[in-house]
């Protein structure tokens, strides 16, 4: 049973950790905590390596991972300095096992739940169609929430993608928020979205929902269990009444 759970600042982005466990504390049975950035206080000393194993170098090619002395680096300045990150593509599960790895043997065990919020790109590999899939979340311990992952792996209307490349085709760099909203039918969210903390609160009970129940998901497109993979679904789910299925709202429902 699931009696602690610590949610970890992601300070490079707009979520607002505090504001994500005070929801939390109310809908489950456990003691909410945050702390600052998970990369700051647990950190082994092959983290950077680890970190350029998890690289994906090809959206085609299960294998992973660029551990030049250049990446290294590269990931060792990223570590200390996480507004140098960026642009990357992580194979998620060996990120957890690298985290699980850093965190006290003593707060390692399944009754204390740890969620690190990161600024980090983290992906999947999927059998089914032989390439990698952007993901928000790698369910487990600890649970990674991807913020960047909650605006590039859902998939957007096509709109959104012809929009942004004709207006990259005429001024090379991505066009602003109010043009794609302007332009583009359709509900989405984009980077440093207002919308990303309570889109984010769905996310994080995910995973203490998996941990405590062995349940990853709710099938349920008006469920905030549910795992979306349009950005339309995404809103429905983490952002319209109500919050819960039935089934889930008997668990969660806030008092």
């Amino acid at each position: 049973m699931v009696s602690t759970v610590i949610l970890y600042r992601a300070p490079t982005t707009v979520a607002d950790v505090d504001t994500i466990a005070d929801w939390l504390a109310g809908r489950v049975d456990a003691t909410v905590t945050v702390r600052d950035r998970f990369l700051d206080g647990h950190r082994t000393g092959d983290l950077p390596e680890r970190f350029a194993e998890a690289r994906v170098t090809s959206p085609y090619d299960r294998d992973t991972g660029n551990t030049m002395l250049g990446t290294i680096r590269y990931e060792e300045r990223a570590l200390e300095d996480p507004d140098r990150e960026g642009g990357v593509l992580y194979d998620g599960v060996t990120v957890q096992r690298a985290l699980n790895t850093a965190l006290p043997a003593d707060e390692r065990g399944l009754d204390t739940l740890h969620v690190p919020l990161l600024d980090r790109a983290i992906g999947t590999w999927g059998d089914h169609d032989g390439r990698w899939h952007k993901r928000v979340t790698v369910l487990g311990q600890p649970a990674l929430v991807s913020v960047p992952g909650l605006y590039e792996a859902p998939a957007k209307p096509e709109e959104y993608y012809r929009e942004k490349q004709r207006h990259s085709l005429l001024s090379g760099d991505t066009p602003p928020r109010e043009v794609l909203e302007n332009r583009v039918e359709g509900e989405f969210l984009i980077e440093d979205d207002p919308r990303t903390t309570d889109a984010l609160k769905g996310y994080v009970l995910q995973a203490a929902h998996y941990l405590e129940t062995g349940e990853p998901f709710c099938d349920r497109r008006t469920c905030r269990l549910f795992n979306a993979h349009y950005h339309e679904d995404l809103i429905e789910a983490q952002l319209r009444e109500p919050e819960f299925c039935d089934e889930h709202a008997r668990l969660y429902e806030a008092d």
